[in-house]
């Protein structure tokens, strides 16, 4: 299979060397010193493309592969205001879409299992539940898409959570976080070279359980992302990384 790399950075040099270990073809890499290149001709020359980039240039990528008419892989987030406009575009164009906070299958099983939980969960209102994501310092947005994606597990299934609130913090201090008890607090912290953990924290007077994924490096990121490029190839339509996954409620 052939594969076009929009964003060439950290990501974007893991992708190459997992999808080429998987015996694919890098056909174009493009990052800020190429932007040139980014044309529907080269596109053209891939079977699927693999976009991580920035938020600032994501929707003027996924736009020239729906004009190009190759499928596309997100893994960009920052953009999700805008997806029911990309959905239509992805409709109108004949379009083949497939985003996701987070392509590792660890974390996908994770927040299949955390929605399992949340339910679970819902039978026992005298635990409070938070989410903690830790991440290295040249992350700059907060919260995470994935703390986000889990956050949003958890309230469509807990009756006491209607809304996320996220705190960043630089410690583990216990200071009032002003939080209203229908709100699911996401803390937020930064840590140098952490690649990304994240925890699901159910406390009570008596006990607590908490519910952890923990990620060593970028490698399971990458791999998700080539493995959604293979999913992708000839389909059509608009999907989020839920549709790669067989899971069973």
């Amino acid at each position: 299979m052939k594969i076009a790399l929009l964003g060439y950075g950290k990501m974007g040099k893991i992708i190459e060397k997992i999808a080429l270990s998987r015996k694919h073809e890098i056909v174009l890499t493009i990052d800020n010193e190429n932007l040139h290149e980014l044309t529907a001709e080269n596109l053209q020359k891939a079977d699927a493309v693999i976009e991580f980039t920035m938020p600032a240039s994501v929707i003027s990528n996924i736009e020239h592969c729906f004009n190009a008419g190759v499928p596309i892989v997100v893994g960009t987030t920052g953009w999700y205001d805008r997806l029911d406009e990309i959905k239509q575009k992805c409709a109108a164009s004949d379009g083949s879409l497939l985003y996701a906070t987070n392509f590792s299958v660890g974390v996908n099983i994770f927040f299949h299992i955390n929605r399992l939980l949340a339910k679970v969960m819902n039978n026992y209102p005298y635990y409070d539940v938070q989410v903690e994501e830790i991440h290295h310092m040249q992350k700059l947005d907060a919260p995470s898409g994935t703390a986000i994606t889990i956050a949003e597990g958890i309230i469509d299934n807990l009756s006491s959570k209607t809304d996320w609130v996220n705190v960043l913090t630089t410690d583990d201090s216990d200071d009032d976080k002003n939080v209203k008890s229908e709100e699911l607090l996401i803390e937020s912290m930064r840590i140098d070279s952490v690649p990304g953990t994240h925890t699901v924290i159910y406390d009570s007077e008596v006990d607590t359980i908490e519910f952890k994924h923990t990620a060593h490096n970028r490698n399971g990121f990458a791999l998700g992302a080539v493995l959604a490029a293979e999913w992708i190839h000839g389909k059509k339509g608009f999907y989020t990384v839920d549709a790669m996954f067989d899971f069973k409620s």
